[in-house]
Formats: C-alpha cells, sequence, structure tokens
C-alpha cells in the first residue's frame, strides 16, 4: 500500500467531484443545510480532518469538539488508516472556546461538559495509535493552541501566530497551559500565559510548541511529505513507539511532580524547625 501511496506524488489530494463525496458524506448535503462543523477525508492511509467554521475563527464549540472526536475515532483501529492531519480554513486555525457558551446563562453543567469534552479530545489525540500531525495557516489561540501543542507534529506557515489570551478578558487559559507547558520551557509558557502577548511561528519553532515553519505555499507540500513518511512505516511500531513515548513522558513527568513534593517538604520542615 505503501509503495502504491508513494507513486501517486502530491497530487494526491486532488480529488474528483464523485470520490470527495464518497469519503466522508460531509460535502453530501443540500444548499439549504449548513455546512458541517468539520470536514473528514481520507485517502490511502491519511485522514485529514478540516475544521470548517470560518465565519466564527473556528472556535472549539462544544458542537465543534463532538464532530472533531468523531472524526479522529471513526475506523480509528483500521489498519488503513496510518495517521490523521487537522487543519483549518480560513485565517484562523482556531481561536480557542467559544465565550458565548461560557456565560452564566448556559450555568455551571453546560460548562463542564465543554471543558470535559475538550480534555478528552485532547488526550485522544495523544492516545490514538496512529501520529497526528497540525497543519497550520493562521492564527492559533487558547485553546486553539492547546489542540496545536497536543498534536505530535505541527507544521506551521510563517505567518501563523500563538497565544494564550485568556487573561486579558478574565479567564485565564489554565487547561491550555498544560500542553503548552509541556511542550516549551517553563518561563516561556508563563510570559505566554500571564500576557497573553502572541508569539510568532519562528519563536514558536525555537522553544518547541511546533516542529517544522514553512512559507505559505509550502505548507501542504511539506505536510503531505511527513504523512507519507509516516505511511511507510509499519502502524503496529509506529503505535508502539507512540505509546512508549506517551508512557515515558507521564512517567518524567510524575516523577518530577514527586521530587517536587519532596523538596517543598523538606523545606517546610526546615522552615518550622528555624521557628
Amino acid at each position: 500500500m505503501a509503495a502504491s501511496f508513494l507513486s501517486r506524488g502530491v497530487g494526491l489530494f486532488r480529488l474528483s467531484r464523485k470520490t470527495t463525496a464518497l469519503l466522508s458524506g460531509s460535502r453530501c448535503f443540500s444548499q439549504t443545510e449548513p455546512e458541517p462543523l468539520t470536514v473528514k477525508q481520507q485517502q490511502d492511509g491519511i485522514r485529514r480532518i478540516i475544521l470548517n467554521n470560518p465565519r466564527k475563527r473556528n472556535a472549539l464549540s462544544l458542537s465543534m469538539l463532538e464532530s472533531l472526536r468523531e472524526n479522529i475515532v471513526t475506523d480509528l483501529n483500521s489498519d488503513d488508516l496510518r495517521v490523521i492531519i487537522i487543519s483549518a480554513r480560513g485565517p484562523v486555525f482556531s481561536s480557542g472556546h467559544d465565550l458565548k457558551e461560557l456565560t452564566s446563562a448556559q450555568g455551571r453543567d453546560y460548562h463542564t461538559k465543554v471543558f470535559h469534552t475538550c480534555a478528552e479530545v485532547m488526550t485522544l489525540i495523544q492516545d490514538v495509535p496512529v501520529p497526528v500531525i497540525a497543519m497550520v495557516n493562521g492564527v492559533a489561540t487558547a485553546a486553539g493552541c492547546q489542540l496545536v501543542a497536543s498534536c505530535d507534529v505541527a507544521v506551521v506557515t510563517e505567518k501563523s501566530t500563538f497565544a494564550t489570551p485568556g487573561v486579558n478578558v478574565g479567564l485565564f487559559c489554565s487547561t491550555p497551559a498544560v500542553a503548552i507547558g509541556r511542550a516549551v520551557p517553563r518561563k516561556v509558557a508563563m510570559e505566554m500565559l500571564f500576557t497573553g502577548t502572541p508569539i510568532s511561528a519562528h519563536d514558536a519553532l525555537l522553544h518547541g510548541l511546533v516542529s517544522k515553519v514553512v512559507p505559505e505555499e509550502r505548507l501542504e507540500e511539506e505536510t503531505l511529505s511527513i504523512a507519507k513518511r509516516v505511511c511507510q512505516a509499519s502502524r503496529p511500531v509506529v503505535a508502539l513507539g507512540k505509546a512508549t513515548f506517551q508512557r515515558y513522558h507521564q512517567k518524567e513527568e510524575a516523577l518530577v511532580n514527586d521530587v517536587k513534593v519532596v523538596a517543598d517538604s523538606s523545606l517546610q520542615r526546615r522552615n518550622r524547625s528555624r521557628r
């Protein structure tokens, strides 16, 4: 399969209208029906999930998160799936949560459902047995930045920017802080969280938030190039490698936290003994 996949070249996703309709059904709607929040396409091992609500800056509303989750888990264990690419339509990759859903009118239970679903999607991206690539051409803020940080690989254009601006509207980006804090040095994460100031694509690369920065016209080519190379490898080997990597880093974080707890306890005992 990998050999036939590679022989088709960069024009892989120039699909006919009929083929595109058969891929996901997400384009099979009448003119009176709303467009889907996400579009799923798959061919030769590569699944593409496109955030498709540019009018609302691809906000991660509850409906958007549920649609994204469904697109990820569908036929997840099929041998035909080798890699997932998440991209977006419009100048904003994702602006994060839909703030209209986080008002007092919606209530605490609804807010809990939104955040729980978001956490579930971000964890799912890390736990699925295939690599997930973020293909970013634009702005990624708050939970949108968290989505980029949660992906295994991120290929972005030079015009892309990343920020956690919640502090500027009275909503500290606590949940995005977890994924971003794992991807970039602590002090860089803290500056992003405390100021809300965006960082450039090249600064994001420097600090480890993204994998590669490319000109806009090469974004598709570079992302597909990585995806094709993944498709050449054994799916079970890649799945095992990803799971092992995730477990190692989780244990490393737990060890660091244990050391901090011991150090804090020792410091408190010493301070009490001096009184």
